[in-house]
């Protein structure tokens, strides 16, 4: 065996000098340690120095890996920015809205919901969508829906426009489903607009995470003011009321959940 790979790896079980049968095969299986260890030998020695991955470029092409952006939020245009006083108004607010959730929690999780709730499962991440914002924005935006769904129509308030988030029932949402809930919805609004039913939604789970942050919520929420400030950045007129609650959501993020990186400079107005 060369020595020149053993001064740069070591043996940390040298095998002295032993005598090994004749008819020794290094292909049996060994019945001895010293067989054993000099079978590790040979099979060491034959390695090669430098082994190349044989990789088929044509499934490279098929599974891309997703980058995903670590800059913060996109500048709000001139004019659109809110001031440092809205902004410590808003944080109060929801502060005191984040406390009146968890002192009242268990009384809440006790009222029962109306028969016609029935809240998916953790797991269920199109009925969560279908629940939180109805089937008709879902479908009007998502796709058409499939021709199963128009056999089976369902319930009409998920038709109309979805459950709006009853204290009854977010009260019923454990710390994963308010994450996973988070994570569809997030992400349904990165490739669509901002819709009221969706900013309450939105407005209602920050409210119940529970801090200090997981890392799931914690990269949930900055993803969600990034994606914020892009549709606040193509807003043609700043009295549009989804500026308003674009702000805001930057502003709680920014400021009440400390990532300051993302949050808007005051306007001095």
């Amino acid at each position: 065996m060369d020595s020149g790979p053993e001064e740069l790896m070591p043996r940390l079980l040298p095998v002295g000098d032993c005598d090994l049968p004749e008819d020794f095969d290094p292909k049996v299986p060994p019945r001895t340690p010293q067989e054993y260890l000099r079978r590790v030998q040979l099979e060491a020695a034959r390695c090669p120095d430098v082994v190349i991955a044989q990789i088929d470029p044509k499934k490279l092409r098929k599974k891309q890996t997703v980058s995903i952006s670590l800059s913060g939020c996109q500048p709000a245009p001139e004019g659109y920015s809110p001031s440092l006083r809205w902004q410590q108004q808003q944080v109060a607010q929801f502060s005191a809205a984040r406390q009146s959730l968890n002192k009242h929690r268990g009384h809440w999780r006790s009222q029962p919901l109306d028969s016609n709730v029935t809240m998916p499962s953790t797991e269920d991440e199109e009925s969560w969508k279908k629940f939180c914002l109805g089937e008709r924005l879902y479908s009007d935006l998502a796709a058409a829906l499939s021709s199963n769904d128009n056999q089976n129509p369902g319930i009409d308030y998920i038709k109309q426009v979805g459950f709006p988030p009853l204290l009854s029932i977010v009260s019923r949402m454990s710390q994963a489903t308010v994450t996973s809930v988070l994570e569809y919805l997030v992400n349904w609004f990165e490739e669509r607009d901002f819709t009221p039913e969706l900013g309450r939604w939105l407005y209602a789970l920050l409210a119940c995470l529970e801090k200090p942050l997981l890392p799931e919520a914690h990269s949930l929420i900055r993803q969600l003011a990034r994606r914020c400030s892009q549709v606040r950045a193509g807003v043609e007129h700043k009295d549009d009321e989804r500026v308003s609650a674009l702000n805001l959501f930057i502003c709680l993020v920014g400021r009440y959940f400390e990532q300051r990186d993302l949050a808007d400079c005051s306007d001095p107005s």
